[in-house]
């Protein structure tokens, strides 16, 4: 199957360090390669892919801010757009830029919805609904799904296991791994460790300047509580590895959590709030506790700290590894495949009508 992956580009594919709906279409351009698909990247130019890659925008456009982000997305999408006939399926990371085009595209559209960014986008998902090629939407949890939606599936997410080192043994430190927002909790969680008398590790980007400011920056001292910044993976897995739990008291309906599983990857359990998908990714007692509120969270840090790290090695391994993640991709993409109309919806480049996709007769795409 000739698959086109429509990265976003606010960030590189994989990112150095945040970028976690880049992080997933890498894992996912990577995942169908390796099973045999003949799969393009359209991805920011210094991205990094055993795909082929497809570019138009130099570098994301979060990293220089000369770079309107409007404009980079909208030249990307329309360069997809452009040689969209030439594959059998397009599958998209991108949000609701994509679909508000849903009839330009001259291939079927599957859409990850990586989690609304905002009730105001639904009217561009719902208009594409009316198009049958492009309503092929994925949602990543149960808990993310909109009623006002129709679904084609709901895949979690899966992660590169060879990137992340599972420890039988931890550390005495809790950490939070995230966004500095108040969504994330990040003053939760240092509240949780100031109680139980353990230091707590912080690491991700800042997206709220005053939140840390004013919540985080003043529990700083380098001992008790320590700020590391946006962290690679090789960090991430070490600092993961060796945390004694991850703490992550959310303030929102999270549509999924990589850090969750990527943490549960590395044999450390996660005490979460009981918000978005949490219930899903965390199984009570076993990778962790899902609780109610900072009290309940105080209450299970040292249970938690006992759970075995290797069952929750082997949990995360048979849940969340990339390759179960590309299985079922592929079943989506079958069926998607499989309903592509007749006649004028999809014709090539000779002008053929294309009565499917595993017919379709290819030319090289035009310069």
């Amino acid at each position: 199957m000739r698959i086109g992956i429509l990265a976003p580009v606010a960030w590189r594919t994989p990112p150095r360090h945040y970028g976690p709906w880049e992080r997933v279409a890498g894992l996912l351009a990577e995942g169908l390669v390796a099973a045999g698909e003949e799969v393009t990247l359209f991805a920011t130019a210094d991205s990094v892919t055993s795909a082929t890659l497809d570019a138009v925008v130099p570098y994301g456009y979060a990293e220089d801010d000369e770079l309107d982000g409007r404009v980079q997305e909208a030249l990307h999408v329309g360069h997809a757009i452009a040689r969209s006939g030439d594959f059998d399926l397009i599958h998209s990371h991108l949000d609701w830029l994509p679909l508000a085009l849903s009839r330009s595209w001259r291939a079927p559209v599957v859409t990850t919805i990586h989690g609304f960014s905002g009730p105001r986008i639904l009217p561009a998902y719902r208009a594409a609904q009316q198009v049958p090629s492009a309503a092929h939407y994925v949602a990543i949890s149960d808990s993310d799904r909109s009623p006002e939606l129709s679904y084609a599936a709901t895949i979690h997410h899966g992660i590169d296991l060879s990137e992340l080192t599972a420890s039988a043994h931890a550390g005495d430190a809790l950490m939070t791994l995230g966004r500095i927002h108040p969504d994330k909790g990040t003053a939760d969680a240092i509240e949780i460790a100031r109680r139980n008398g353990r230091p707590l590790i912080i690491a991700g980007i800042i997206h709220d300047q005053r939140y840390f400011d004013e919540e985080v920056a003043p529990h700083l001292d380098g001992e008790h509580v320590r700020y590391l910044g946006s962290i690679g993976p090789e960090e991430r897995s070490r600092l993961l590895g060796s945390a004694a739990v991850l703490l992550h008291p959310i303030h929102f309906d999270e549509p999924f959590g990589l850090s969750v599983v990527e943490a549960m990857a590395c044999g450390t359990p996660v005490i979460a709030y009981r918000r978005g998908s949490m219930r899903e990714i965390i199984d009570q007692g076993v990778t962790g506790y899902v609780v109610d509120d900072l009290d309940a969270a105080n209450a299970v840090v040292e249970p938690a700290a006992r759970l075995d790290r290797i069952r929750i090695r082997g949990t995360a391994e048979r849940r969340f590894a990339v390759d179960r993640m590309v299985r079922d991709y592929l079943e989506v993409y079958r069926r998607a495949v499989s309903r592509v109309p007749a006649g004028p919806a999809f014709r090539d480049r000779t002008g053929a009508g294309l009565s499917s996709g595993a017919e379709r007769t290819h030319r090289a795409p035009e310069r």
